[in-house]
């Protein structure tokens, strides 16, 4: 490959990179789930608090990955259609964002929470559905799919689709990490009040990217029926 051809090779990943972060960012919003987040975290150490979110960050990028790698093989062998996964998946989402919007209406929502409990959740549910829903993993499946295409390569196996796909991933992973890690910090800025308005317009939009998750696996599902 000469020098011309390697150019060529670095901007085809670069677009391609730059398509797979301008797909994922809208659907993972790693700055509206980041109030979520603390939300869920509330008075966690600091400490504990950026290990979870590097955790979380960790586990969103191989769950993203996979998913563009070999989601819709996955589904293929277990028989089990994307619309499946949107409507389970908007069900789980849209309870979250429920119990959210209602966390102060329970008796226990001053008790302080174990850290090591909380590391332990942090695949579900901070990762799954918190940050990576099944709306991110639809649209991360997708792009599987359209990239060989696009880079007019055979499989997903390229080296250009790979580099590609791990660049996207790792840079809105790595957004994921920022906005989590300075949850705490931003609702320090916006104070008790705005900190109150934040949490439960995001517990709203939550709930109601379920709602439209869920709707959208229901409209596919009855598509099939005709």
């Amino acid at each position: 490959m000469n020098l011309h051809d390697f150019y060529d090779a670095i901007l085809e990943v670069l677009e391609a990179s730059g398509l797979v972060l301008a797909a994922l960012f809208p659907i993972v919003n790693p700055i509206g789930s980041a109030a979520v987040f603390q939300a869920m975290v509330g008075a966690l150490d600091v400490p504990f608090q950026r290990r979870l979110a590097k955790r979380i960050a960790v586990y969103s990028f191989f769950l993203l990955f996979l998913s563009m790698l070999c989601g819709g093989k996955i589904l293929s062998f277990f028989g089990i259609a994307l619309y499946s996964v949107q409507i389970g998946g908007g069900l789980i989402v849209a309870a979250a964002g429920w119990n959210l919007l209602n966390k102060d209406a329970h008796k226990d929502s001053d008790a302080t929470a174990n850290p090591e409990e909380v590391l332990a959740q942090a695949f579900y549910p901070y990762t799954l559905p918190i940050t990576v829903g099944p709306g991110s993993i639809a649209v991360a499946v997708a792009l599987g799919a359209h990239m060989p295409t696009q880079l007019h390569a055979t499989s997903f196996f390229s080296p250009l689709i790979l580099a590609a796909s791990l660049l996207g991933c790792v840079v809105i992973c790595g957004l994921v990490y920022i906005c989590y890690r300075f949850a705490r910090a931003a609702t320090t800025m916006l104070g008790k009040s705005g900190t109150t308005v934040l949490m439960r317009l995001s517990s709203f939009i939550l709930f109601c990217i379920g709602v439209q998750i869920l709707a959208s696996g229901l409209r596919a599902f009855v598509q099939t029926l005709r």
